[in-house]
Formats: structure tokens, sequence, C-alpha cells
């Protein structure tokens, strides 16, 4: 009979059953299912089941807790329903079948542009600070900027171009790279195809829209001619290459005969992957941006301006994203030229300074959590000088609501901006710095303008945040904090106790990490936290391997993913050890095992050992978990923490 047999046909029947079931998967302490509709899923009565520990659903899964023994219950759950569990990445896959069309894009977008963020950050604050140095005219009147009065600042005005074009110029490059690498297809393929969009050959993407038709070079083969053109800071076009490149890639891999993929598969999906991007890719991508600036240019013009600035102002945050916002310098540039000022730049202005205070918003709400803060406050910076691109891949569009709120922020300031007709003399200086452009009889107005776009996104974006930020979203890699101190007491008043325990020959578990021990109420993760497996203490690390906290017996193990482990004392006592928070989604990428499930070891014996920048670079906190999920013998077991602890040699745990 098997150990779960009861609970196994309990859970297949209040579930859903079967035909409820798409996916299910399993990590170090729960059963993950993907199911057609979870509504049908019974959460009370589940949770009564007696090898059921809670329910909860997150990103798309529907999770049950069983504990250390999930391995055995899975085995034993999909043999008898008769299906086949699948890896944790293609439960995660099939988890998007239970999000809206909205979330699946925003969804892979944030995967996308994930590894490219730190770039976009980097090079957002130095074409900033060249917009101060080098756009704004401080002197002679209002007719020189710094760099053109200084050798120097004029010197490091044009080196800094360097950075800023290997950006935002060459950005199709970093994001077809990323598409490949998120697809698992070759990524110097991608490569390659990004550098064909930015070739030096062809006519710069920001010059398009100001070069006569007839002036634009094409290639001509005789009985057609296709024009030369590049999509330098493009979006649209690059994402849509890259899933071009990729798809024929998955496609030749799949139908061509091992022997000569290597030479039949890279030509055929690159080759017609270039094609493609300059002769359908690129020409929808420069339509939808005439199409665009056509509307902008109408839009200004006509009795509904009111209309189309709140319209304008809403959307001019996703039009960045897609990198279509360059054709508003064509339409800002012959707005000046026509009429000596433009009223469409100061809503762009207005835009940036709304999706930075959004961000600005995050900072306070996400004060605790170190690893988001060295995101935000560069990229609200950078907002705020003018360059939108770091705060809106790195922050916004994750979690989508501050975008939002920083687009109701610059509508309802564009509109105001608009109504009382404020116009700028020239384009290129924008957030905060952005008023010097402005027509100085409209300086007051404007300032007015900028408070509406600081005030309604801040104070939007903090009201939803409140509620809808979860606690590993606000807490993060907390620090010590005064409730740590007062749960467990400071480290001098706590050395008493210690040495008395010690001197009556009290048990005690010895530390796993080197690094600040936390109460287990601060552990970025609800099951954790909240004690439902167990209670325990978390870990921030210092060093990057988990040693044996006592002589004990390894129970289990995660095999693929590398990330946990059981241990079982001679006492009966069964420990738990989980590094990161949901590291299971890294399938084992920086992690190594050194023990497998029977292996007897020592107190001091290395586990785990993990990589902390591949666990940041994943997007989750390394905050690891030691519980006690079975006391066994043991009794008056009592946590430590709100010190500072040396892995195999600080006790942390103690017990009679």
């Amino acid at each position: 009979m098997a150990k779960y047999e009861q609970d196994v046909k309990d859970l297949l029947r209040l579930i859903g059953g079967k035909e409820n079931i798409h996916a299910v998967s399993h990590c170090m302490t729960r059963m993950r299912f993907v199911l057609a509709d979870q509504k049908k899923a019974d959460a009370k009565a589940i949770e009564k089941l007696p090898s059921v520990k809670g329910t909860f659903t997150q990103a798309g899964q529907y999770q049950v807790i069983i504990g250390n023994d999930v391995s055995t219950f899975y085995n034993e759950f999909t043999a008898y329903a008769g299906i086949e569990g699948v890896s944790k990445e293609a439960a995660k896959q099939a988890a998007k079948t239970n999000q809206n069309v909205i979330q699946r894009i925003m969804s892979n977008l944030g995967e996308i542009f994930a590894p490219i963020i730190p770039a976009l950050i980097c090079g957002g604050l130095i074409l900033g600070f060249r917009n101060v140095i080098g756009e704004i005219n401080f002197f002679d009147g209002g007719t020189k900027s710094l760099a053109d009065i200084s050798q120097f600042w004029a010197g490091l005005y044009q080196f800094l171009w360097l950075i800023g074009e290997a950006v935002f110029h060459l950005l199709p490059v970093g994001i077809v790279w990323s598409i490949t690498k998120k697809m698992g297809t070759t990524q110097m393929l991608g490569i390659v195809l990004g550098l064909t969009l930015v070739s030096p050959q062809l006519l710069n993407g920001f010059s398009v829209a100001t070069t006569a038709a007839e002036d634009i070079p094409v290639w001509d083969f005789g009985f057609a001619q296709v024009q030369m053109i590049g999509y330098q800071g493009q979006v649209i076009a690059a994402i849509m290459a890259g899933f071009v490149l990729v798809y024929l890639e998955k496609f030749f891999r799949k139908h061509c005969p091992a022997v000569v993929s290597m030479i039949v598969v890279p030509f055929c999906s690159l080759v017609p992957a270039v094609i493609i991007a300059h002769t359908v890719v690129g020409p929808i991508g420069w339509q939808i941006g005439t199409v665009i600036g056509d509307l902008v240019y109408t839009g200004l013009t006509s009795a509904f301006r009111l209309v189309f600035a709140a319209v304008f102002g809403f959307l001019y945050a996703p039009i960045v994203m897609t990198g279509l916002h360059h054709m508003t310098n064509a339409i800002d540039s012959q707005l000046v030229s026509l009429y000596e000022s433009t009223n469409l730049w100061p809503m762009i202005a207005l835009s940036n300074i709304a999706q930075g205070s959004a961000v600005l918003a995050m900072i306070l709400l996400q004060k605790k959590n170190e690893r988001a803060q060295q995101i935000n406050v560069p990229a609200c910076i950078s907002c705020y000088l003018g360059v939108t691109e770091p705060a809106l891949f790195g922050v916004n569009l994750k979690y989508v609501f501050p975008l939002v709120c920083g687009m109701i922020g610059s509508a309802v300031s564009a509109v105001v901006a608009t109504a009382f007709g404020v116009s700028a003399v020239s384009i290129g200086v924008g957030g905060l710095p952005g008023i010097l452009s402005i027509v100085p009889e409209y300086w007051g107005i404007f300032l007015i303008c900028m408070a509406i776009a600081i005030a309604v996104p801040f104070v939007l974006t903090y009201l939803v945040g409140s509620r809808k930020l979860s606690k590993a979203d606000i807490l993060g890699e907390t620090e010590e904090t005064e409730a740590a101190e007062e749960i467990s007491g400071s480290s001098e008043s706590e050395a008493p106790v210690q040495e008395a325990q010690q001197a009556s020959g009290a048990g005690s578990l010895r530390a796993i990490l080197t690094g600040k021990v936390l109460p287990i109420e601060e552990v970025p993760d609800d099951v954790f936290s909240q004690k439902v497996m167990g209670d325990g203490i978390g870990f921030e690390p210092e060093g990057n391997t988990v040693y044996a906290p006592a002589d004990a017996q390894v129970t289990v193990v995660m095999e693929d993913s590398k990330h946990a482990c059981g241990l079982a004392l001679d006492n009966g006592m069964e420990l738990l050890i989980h590094v990161g928070i949901d590291t299971v989604d890294m399938g084992g990428d920086g992690f190594q095992l050194f023990v497998h499930a029977g292996d007897k070891v020592n107190c001091g014996d290395p586990l785990i050992s993990f990589d902390p920048e591949k666990i940041a670079a994943a997007g989750h906190p390394k905050t690891t978990v030691f519980l006690v999920t079975d006391e066994g013998n043991a009794k008056n077991i009592r946590f430590q923490s709100g010190m500072s602890a040396e892995a195999g040699k600080t006790d942390v745990v103690y017990f009679e």
C-alpha cells in the first residue's frame, strides 16, 4: 500500500479531477499545479487532508504544501492520476495560460528586458548628464551651454556619447540577444541579427524622419528595391525580428538531420531572418511610426486638442517602450521651424517626470528592499533627467501599476499644459531640467504642471502599491531591524543564556551560513514566514556555501534544482534548508550539490554552494531558510536571531 494512497485519491478529486490539470510539478515542499479552472479546487477541503499543510495561488500556479516528503507524494500522485509530471520551467510556461493576454505580454516583455536593465540604467544616467552639460544654455544670456564655453566639458560631452550610443542606438542588438537567450536558441545568431539592424552601412534610424524619400539609399535587385534603413533605438522591429529568428531556428533544428545541422541550421535560420527583418518587419515598424506621427500632428492642431493632450499624455510612456517616440522629434522640429515653438515637447517632459515620480513612490514603498533600490534609485534619477527607459523597463513595467499611475499623472498634467498653451522653444531637454526649454512666460504654469506630474503618480502609486505589493516585493533582502531586536533580544543579552544552555548540556544547531540571522517572520515568502512548514530562522548570506548544522543523515535533496535539502538527526528532529526564494525556477543554474539522499554528514560539512549574482540576476531574494519541520524527541526548541553568525561556529538553535 502506498504511503499517501488515500490523500492522493482525495486530492485528485478535490482539485477537480485529472481533466482539470494542465500540468503538475513539485519543488522542495510543494506540489505545483496548473489548473484549467482554479475555481474547481476546493481549498478548504484540500487543507483538511492529513498530509497537506496549506494551499495558495501564485503566478498562475495552484500550490499545495506537503513538506519534506513532497517527492514521494508527487510520485504517488502522478502514478495514480496517470499524469506525466513536467519540469518546473514547463509548469511555469503552462501557468501563463491562466493569465490574460495583457499579463502574458507584460510577463514576456519583462523577461526579455530584465537582462538589459543595468545597461539602460547606466545609459540613461549618462544621457541625462549630457543633456545638462551640453543642451541647456546657462551662459551668455541663455545662448551657450557648459560645453560651449569649456573645452573640457565639450570633450566630455562628446566622449560620453560613446556609451550613450552603444546603449540606446544599438539597443536592438541587446533585445534580439535577450530573446534568443530566453527562448533557448543560439545567442550568437541573435547578436549577428541585431548587428544587421544597426549596421553603419544603413541610414541611421534616427535620421529617417528628416531624410527625403529620394535620398534614402536602397539595395537594387533589379526586380525590386529595398530601402537601406537602420533600426537604431527601435524596439518593436527588434522584437519581431528576434522571434522570427527563434522560430526559424527551432523549425530547422527539429527537421534537420543531426549530421548536417551545424551547417544547415545557422544558415537557414539567420539568412531568412535578416531578409524578413529588412523587408517585412522594418517597413511595418516604420508604417506604425508614420501613423502615430500623423495622429500627433493632427491632434495638436485640432479643436479637440485637450482630448488629444489627455490621450497623448497617457500613451506617451508606452510609445517610448516601442521606440516609436523618436518620430515625435521630427514633428517637434517642424513645429519649432514653422512657429518658433512647440507645445508637444512640454507634454513629453511632463511624462518623463510622471514616470519618475511613480518610481519615487516605489523607492519609498521598497525602502527595506536593498535589491530593488539598486534599480529604483538610479532609474528615478535618470527619469527626472529626461531618460525614461530605465524606469519603464526596470521598474514600472515589471509591476505594471506604477506605469499606469505614471500615465494618469502624465495625462492630467498634459491637459493643464495644453489648456494654457504652454510651449517650448527647443527640444532635447526633458524631465525636471525641461523647464529651461519652456518659453519663459509659461514658466509659472509649467511649474504647476510639474507639481501635478510629481504628486498625482506618487500618491496613486503609493496607495495602490501599499495594497498590491507582496511582502517579498516590499522587504526583499532586509537588513536587521528593531523588530528583530525586540523578538530575539540583543546578542549581549543572549550571551548568558547561551552559556547557561551550553553548560547544562542542552543540544544546539550551528549556523548553516555566514551572514545575518533573521526571525522567520521576516523571510519574504508567506509559506515560510507564516510557519506553515514549521518554525525556524532565515539567513541573509555573506558567503556562498551552506554547511551541515549538526551530525545528521541527508533525507532528501532536489537533484534537478539543487537548491534545497532535508536532514534528520538521531533524536528524530527533521530539518529543511532552502536556499533563496522561488529559486526552484532556476533549474539548478548557479547551484552545486555536495550530498545525496542517504548520505551521512558531520557538523560543518558542505551541503550546497550557490552563486548569489545568478540568484539576483534571476530576480530572486537569496534569503536562505532553516526550518525545523519535525521536532522528533527534542523539546523546548529556541531560535536565536537578530545577530550575525559564522557558519559552523555560531549556535543559532537550542533544544533539550
